[in-house]
């Protein structure tokens, strides 16, 4: 019985997870019953803990003993916490990649570059916020009159934002902003792109034909065309032609190794770490088996679980990721703050209870294959195989990141439920358990809650997940493609003083 209650994750785990709720004196492994309710994926204990002893859980440190905790005691926040140095102690794991078939294609759109789309998007970007509600008109009025003309594109995407003007012009904020705008100019699900200043701002466009920003992107000044009626028109203008050319292009058959997938985990619960991630990770080691290649990212939560990765890189490598780390300790607390701030209250709630226990989880999604590069936020991925991007743990930034470094695909794992779609690039939904799986199935591609409730492997459902990827690159819609997410959740992230 107590395998059907409990879920223990490794040998010598001092803690197991409550697959459902359990209530005093149900049975929680051989000779221990649960002295106090336990919530559902939150955590238990398997025997006696005394205070001061780490606490072990995925056979690494989560943490340490706040009290002496009884066998069967639900280990939450008043029982277990965060002590710095403690995830020195973990063991690191080596790179094991899985095979994959050799026959893994899809059908994607090949650009003049030589990169692949996994859709045909015409972008509206926006170089700065005062040029935002034109783009979003622009976009409208190009969907309502343009796209029944020529419907083999997708549409048009406004691609608009916050930032571009009372800034400095150097520095790492205005460099991020272009780097990032320009990472989606050029991107390879979009077939073309259109972008619009005002004309007087700090994030001039004439910067991005300087950076050598795809020479070929066709912009304008909105202060130059007469206005923001006039700004509708021309743009019209000249995304009539781009459409025409855009909807002539077909799909046609390209390898796995095409693929660049973004990872990523929002309102994680006590379940993500041993279902969804881990699913995720075993796709994408089948995905870079293929030579493809996955972003992992959110650099604050992998805070305390960078051994894992650090052990299966090239030392040059990980140096690089270690400095990343260090410049996020002298970044959080020059605000007075802790990377320990993390988990979240929705965390918490879904049973997670350290930053440590949270990143061993969340560096799940990266499987086991070898780490081959450490890139800037928003900097083009060239590398192929697992990379890691120095990213915010906030969802949208950070995917706003993979997509700029040419991310075409998005898989997004959640234990609470978050709602996210990615345009231009398509974000599967993936559930770390059944009954959230089943309250919002208009917004879950994949249940991998199915892990724990039996009947099915971390294994199999990373190849489904992969035979997910592979359908949706070749066309097949999200769940939050069909509901229209998208065109809201570009948030660059915004670094320096607002002046």
């Amino acid at each position: 019985m107590s395998e059907a209650r409990v879920v223990v994750l490794a040998a010598g785990d001092d803690v197991g997870v409550a697959i459902g709720a359990l209530a005093p004196g149900d049975p929680v492994c051989d000779g221990v019953v649960a002295r106090t309710p336990v919530p559902a994926g939150h955590k238990v204990s398997l025997h006696a803990i005394p205070r001061g002893a780490l606490v072990l859980k995925y056979a690494q440190p989560i943490g340490e003993a706040l009290v002496d905790i009884p066998a069967g005691s639900h280990v939450h926040v008043d029982e277990l916490g965060f002590v710095p140095g403690s995830e020195r102690h973990a063991v690191a794991r080596s790179a094991r990649p899985l095979p994959m078939p050799a026959a893994a294609t899809f059908l994607g759109y090949r650009r003049a570059d030589g990169r692949v789309g996994t859709r045909n998007f015409i972008g509206v970007v926006a170089s700065v916020n005062c040029s935002v509600t034109v783009c979003r008109r622009i976009a409208e009025v190009a969907n309502r009159e343009l796209l029944p003309k020529y419907p083999g594109i997708d549409g048009f995407v406004p691609i608009v934002h916050g930032q571009g003007c009372g800034q400095s012009t150097a520095g790492d904020g205005p460099a991020i902003l272009r780097r990032t705008i320009g990472g989606y100019l050029g991107h390879p699900n979009f077939a073309a792109s259109l972008l619009i200043g005002l004309g007087c701002e700090v994030n001039q466009i004439v910067l991005y034909a300087k950076a050598g920003v795809g020479a070929s992107i066709t912009s304008f000044d909105i202060q130059d065309v007469g206005g923001s009626r006039s700004a509708v028109e021309k743009a019209l203008a000249l995304l009539e032609p781009m459409a025409a050319a855009a909807s002539a292009l077909v799909r046609e058959e390209v390898p796995a190794s095409e693929l660049v997938v973004g990872l990523q985990c929002g309102g994680s619960d006590g379940f993500s770490g041993i279902t969804a991630n881990p699913a995720l990770g075993a796709a994408v080691d089948r995905l870079v088996a293929a030579g493809g290649t996955a972003i992992l990212s959110e650099t604050p939560e992998i805070y305390g679980a960078e051994h894992l990765l650090t052990a299966r890189a090239a030392p040059e490598i990980a140096a690089k990721l270690q400095a990343r780390l260090d410049w996020w300790r002298d970044y959080v607390a020059a605000s007075g703050a802790s990377l320990d701030n993390n988990p979240s209250p929705g965390n918490k709630r879904g049973g997670l209870t350290t930053i440590l226990e949270k990143s061993l989880g969340a560096v799940a999604k990266g499987g086991r294959s070898p780490l081959v590069d450490v890139v800037r936020y928003a900097e083009r991925v060239t590398a192929r195989g697992l990379v890691f991007m120095d990213t915010p743990g906030y969802d949208p930034v950070s995917a706003t990141g993979q997509v700029a470094g040419g991310a075409n695909l998005i898989v997004f794992t959640t234990g609470r439920g978050s709602c996210f779609g990615c345009r231009p690039s398509p974000s599967i939904k993936v559930a770390s358990n059944s009954d959230l799986a089943r309250r919002m199935a208009e917004d879950i591609d994949v249940d991998a809650g199915r892990i724990v409730a039996g009947g099915t492997t971390v294994d199999a459902i990373g190849e489904e997940i992969l035979a997910e990827i592979l359908a949706v690159a070749s066309g097949k819609r999200t769940k939050s493609e069909e509901f229209g997410y998208g065109d809201d959740e570009f948030v660059p992230w915004h670094i320096g003083a607002v002046l």
